[in-house]
């Protein structure tokens, strides 16, 4: 009768997916089968496609998002039956690495055998190591190309100097455990950041408060975001015969119009006057700022400049 043999991989990393691999070798011949550390990768690589050929295996994944929520314990016995349910031949006996059974709770449990070290003692559980192994490490090199500069090829997500360095410079991406303390203080301490999408939704509505705001004051609106490849106008709007171009501003602390300095109003000057020449006009002009603060966008200040 047959042995089914299950090791984890990827318990411990800071980033990327916890795998478990099943093995029954039942009558194939596999030399050199021992417990996957102590192989080297260009060994590893070899073993896994002749025990996929010669043998059946089975793998159970968990992305590190999904281990996030359930929890490493969860985890574990999520991947463990998963690779389980792939393996369709005959065993009598199965033995985990390790000291837990993640089988509990299932109709398997009394036929499982936890053994310390078994992926260096039985060679079924060896085979399940080396083969989750590679499976995991070829999934981490892949994402080099996906999340540049990580090291993912070199640590495979593992916590190493370098990989502490690269979280440092570049911050957290999707595959990292958040719920892991090294990650989890990182976040703690990295500034948020603001996306183009959220700072592009504040502007448009601070511009829809300062344009009824001008309204409600008697100004018909003629234009918004005025743009050529040199400069850019919030708000165009005319009052009682004199074109206003107006700049808004968000506060977030302090004055907003503490941005309006003097390299400021001669941008603002310079995109008025091209505007005038682009459109043929010869109207009066005037340069004015307008502040919205809070998240009603109340605008607090109305400010003609020149």
């Amino acid at each position: 009768m047959a042995i089914l043999g299950i090791d984890e991989v990827g318990r411990g990393p800071w980033a990327g997916p916890l795998v478990v691999g099943a093995c029954v070798l039942g009558d194939a011949q596999i030399d050199g089968l021992t417990d996957s550390k102590k192989l080297s990768a260009k060994k590893r690589e070899a073993l896994a496609p002749e025990i996929r050929e010669k043998a059946t295996v089975g793998l159970g994944w968990v992305s590190a998002e999904e281990l996030d929520k359930i929890g490493l314990s969860a985890a574990l016995c999520k991947a463990c039956r998963a690779a389980v349910k792939q393996i369709h031949v005959p065993f009598h006996e199965i033995i985990i690495d390790g000291t837990v059974n993640f089988l509990r709770d299932t109709p398997l449990a009394s036929h499982v055998q936890v053994l310390k070290k078994a992926d260096l003692l039985v060679p079924e559980v060896s085979a399940a190591s080396i083969v989750a192994k590679v499976a995991r490490d070829e999934y981490m090199y892949k994402l080099t190309k996906k999340y540049p500069g990580y090291g993912f090829e070199k640590h495979v997500g593992y916590g190493t100097a370098a990989h502490k360095k690269a979280l440092l410079e570049l911050g957290v991406c999707p595959e990292h455990r958040k719920s892991f303390r090294p990650i989890a203080e990182l976040l703690k301490t990295e500034p948020k950041k603001k996306s183009a999408k959220s700072t592009k939704a504040r502007g448009d509505r601070g511009e829809d408060a300062v344009c009824k705001y001008l309204q409600e004051s008697g100004h018909e609106i003629v234009a918004r975001n005025w743009k050529n490849k040199f400069c850019e106008i919030d708000i165009i709007s005319r009052f009682n015969g004199v074109l206003c171009f107006t700049e808004v501003k968000y506060r977030r602390a302090g004055h907003g119009l503490d941005a309006i300095d003097k390299k400021k109003l001669e941008q603002m000057r310079f995109a008025a006057e091209l505007y005038l020449s682009k459109k043929g006009q010869n109207e009066m002009a005037i340069l004015a700022a307008a502040e919205v603060a809070g998240d009603n966008y109340e605008v607090t200040d109305f400010l003609v400049l020149q």
